[in-house]
């Protein structure tokens, strides 16, 4: 039987590499990103590539209804599904305040409501299958509170604290769920996020994608329930869960401050 992953944001970055990766490891691929151009391109060259079956939907995950209409498409096609990667998101810089309020309720569609919405469409149909996965792609931010960054920072927390609350309501069952917590990425999420003014410090500490991508996958079929890709992050993450609060938050407040 052809085993099937879905990854959303699929067209760049992380999802773009967790994409052909899985796609080298024989999966064959459902992507969903907001632009059908994108995805067109990047299917045609999978699919030469790799030699996997490639079917795409263009969904803009802000938008309310569109897990439904994802999750209708994935009816439509009547084929199993084996791994669910919750990767589209995107962030917003500024305080909170001052930002306008629908985006960062847009922001937090696809951040919070997309990853719950596809969970629960979905698990149904992984629960179907001997081995099947999650991997919710959160963040180190998951680990404190970002100042010019809170709501962006607070679903990430949301998705960590989902996953693992997830993970265990499913142990006894065939789906494994993990969370892949990724500190600063060469994608387009500085860009996207309004941070050019830091762009040089961020690239500082930026992984690639394709490196996020494996350690993420790897981890994923290991059954980790959190992943954190990288010694930095791995360490930052760490001093953040065990020091004051007020400390960390005056620390992150300066590397992000506008």
């Amino acid at each position: 039987m052809k085993k099937y992953a879905l990854v959303t944001g699929a067209s760049k970055g992380i999802g773009k590499s967790i994409a052909w990766l899985l796609a080298q490891k024989g999966y064959n691929l459902l992507l969903v990103a907001r632009s059908e151009a994108e995805l067109n391109v990047l299917s045609v060259a999978i699919t030469s590539a790799c030699h996997v079956d490639v079917h795409y939907y263009a969904a803009d995950l802000s938008n309310a209804g569109a897990a439904a209409d994802i999750a209708a498409w994935f009816t439509g096609l009547s084929i199993p599904l084996s791994i669910l990667v919750n990767n589209a998101g995107y962030g917003q810089w500024g305080n909170f305040d001052e930002l306008p309020l629908p985006g960062q309720m847009a922001m937090m569609r696809v951040n919070i409501d997309a990853v719950v919405e596809l969970s629960h469409y979905f698990i149904p149909f992984l629960k179907l299958q001997q081995q099947a996965y999650i991997l919710n792609v959160s963040s180190t931010t998951a680990y404190q509170a970002v100042p010019t960054m809170a709501i962006y920072a607070a679903a990430k927390v949301f998705v960590l604290s989902f996953s693992r609350a997830l993970r265990y309501e499913l142990k006894n069952t065939s789906v494994h769920v993990s969370c892949l917590c990724p500190g600063p990425t060469d994608t387009n999420f500085v860009h996207r996020a309004g941070m050019d003014a830091i762009a040089e410090l961020a690239a500082k500490f930026n992984m690639s994608p394709d490196d996020v991508a494996a350690i993420g996958i790897a981890g994923m079929f290991a059954n980790k329930a959190e992943i954190v890709p990288g010694f930095l992050n791995k360490l930052s993450s760490a001093t953040a869960r065990h020091s004051p609060k007020r400390l960390i938050e005056r620390i992150t407040a300066g590397l992000y401050k506008r």
